[in-house]
């Protein structure tokens, strides 16, 4: 319960540390400076919108109650030539048909991923078959069907006893957290996967469990659970398809309570610096927070109409914009903060402080701190400079709807997958919940990573038999597909 901010870097310590994290987040010390750098920025850019107005068919200002108000139309979808269906439906048809435990042991064998999970205590117990067991009690947990489902009395390694031991013992955040990031790792590696994107786009969504157990752990959401309460599995989808990170909310808490520590507390060797995400993940903190830290985020509003156009010079000329731009941010309350915002963004990065902590403090009761009341200032700078992006920029739209598409594809195998007791979850305790949502996170970047491999071994045989292969229709191909994996019946854990 204390407050995060006495965990910031501050006296000597601060001193010392200023002028390196200074230019490690590439910011000056002089808040003139860089206003001067963001009043011209802003300027160019209202003027190269109001300047292509009358080319932007999809952009148009309209006047209600008094005052301008942008309207944007939405985007048609991208059709999918000829060859590109072919494509896909060849390479579906080449994918072989496997079991999730086949596929779990066989991502093993490249990625040694099950050797992450080391003993609670000394890390270091030799213990026979531990990956046929490891992949046992993921399955089980990723699949929602419990031990006993998985279970075989006659191979010491599946014995109940013996998973019931591995599960308590082996499985735990901090292991499943390094064998995710081998995983994670593995795709980025894949050239498959590279001609998807080079891991410096993300995107951020809530994937919604309902508990029907008694909990603290749960909220309450009508729309999202109905009469019962439920979880949000806040969890972060690379351009490659792969999550690197994941974070379990009670009930359907704001997403930018959470958004900023999918990017400082993630452990892979990706280091994404655009975000991609909905409305909720939305605040005028989570902007400033991004841009100081140099990140930038690109949410999807959905009521874009409403949102507030703001401008540094307050006597500037931004002819038809001019109405549209007419709230002026505070320049006072930046200059006096600045150095605190600097203080406070080297203390993320360096993981002195907890994101989450840091952004229920600045917005703690629904009113802002004085520095929160700065870096929203400065949130809205940048959130003006994204507007303008958006309303102008059809390809960055187009972007920002792409990457989102892949997170909630990414949703659709995560429900396949977890398709036990009704899709519900059971656990009691909040820990129960990120282990087995981090399960289940695990288990689908394992079908990702396999599905890619496979789908690269496709692509090659079609170019032997002389099949022409689109480098554009490669890219647009997913490997979030999941028909020809069985994750229902018995569970044989044979690799062929």
């Amino acid at each position: 319960y204390a407050d995060p901010r006495s965990d910031l870097l501050q006296g000597p310590a601060w001193e010392a540390a200023r002028d390196d994290l200074s230019r490690a987040l590439s910011r000056s010390l002089d808040p003139g400076m860089e206003l001067e750098l963001l009043r011209t920025e802003l300027g160019v850019a209202y003027r190269e919108v109001e300047e292509n107005l009358t080319h932007n068919t999809a952009l148009n200002l309209e006047v209600r109650e008094g005052h301008t108000r942008v309207n944007l139309t939405p985007l048609e979808a991208q059709p999918e030539p000829l060859t590109l269906l072919h494509l896909r439906e060849q390479v579906g048809r080449r994918l072989p048909p496997v079991d999730l435990a086949a596929l779990l042991l066989e991502v093993h064998t490249f990625t040694g991923f099950a050797g992450a999970f080391t003993h609670l205590t000394d890390g270091k117990a030799q213990v026979r078959d531990l990956p046929l067991s490891v992949c046992a009690v993921l399955l089980a947990q990723a699949c929602n069907i419990g031990l006993k489902a998985v279970a075989r009395a006659e191979h010491p390694a599946l014995t109940l006893s013996r998973l019931s031991w591995v599960q308590q013992n082996y499985v735990r955040a901090d292991t499943m957290t390094g064998a995710n990031a081998r995983l994670v790792d593995a795709q980025a590696e894949l050239p498959l996967a590279q001609s998807w994107g080079g891991g410096e786009v993300a995107s951020a969504d809530g994937l919604r469990f309902v508990v029907p157990v008694r909990t603290v752990s749960a909220g309450w959401n009508s729309k999202y659970f109905g009469a019962q309460r439920g979880v949000t599995y806040y969890n972060f989808t690379s351009d490659q398809f792969t999550g690197f990170h994941g974070i379990v909310v009670p009930g359907t808490l704001r997403d930018s309570l959470f958004i900023l520590a999918g990017l400082l507390e993630q452990q892979t060797r990706l280091d994404p610096r655009e975000i991609m995400a909905d409305t909720h993940g939305y605040s005028d903190v989570v902007f400033g927070l991004f841009t100081l830290l140099g990140y930038r985020f690109s949410p999807r509003l959905a009521d874009l109409a409403d949102q507030r156009f703001w401008r540094l010079e307050k006597d500037a000329d931004y002819g038809a914009l001019n109405d549209l731009s007419r709230h002026v941010v505070n320049e006072r309350r930046i200059a006096e903060h600045w150095e605190d915002m600097l203080r406070l963004a080297g203390s993320l990065k360096l993981g002195k402080v907890k994101a989450t902590a840091v952004m229920r403090t600045l917005q703690r009761g629904g009113s802002l701190s004085g520095l929160g009341r700065a870096v929203a200032e400065l949130g809205r700078v940048e959130k003006t400079l994204y507007l303008l992006a958006y309303v102008q920029d059809e390809a960055y739209r187009r972007r920002i709807l792409v990457q989102l598409n892949r997170g909630e594809g990414r949703h659709a195998v995560a429900r396949a997958v977890f398709h036990g007791r009704k899709g519900e979850l059971r656990q009691r305790y909040r820990e129960g919940m990120e282990d087995q949502l981090g399960a289940l996170g695990l288990v689908v970047n394992a079908i990702v990573l396999w599905n890619t491999r496979y789908m690269g071994v496709a692509l090659s045989d079609l170019q032997r038999s002389g099949t022409v292969v689109n480098d554009e229709d490669v890219a647009r191909l997913s490997p979030l597909l999941h028909e020809h994996v069985n994750m229902l019946g018995r569970y044989d854990f044979t690799l062929p």
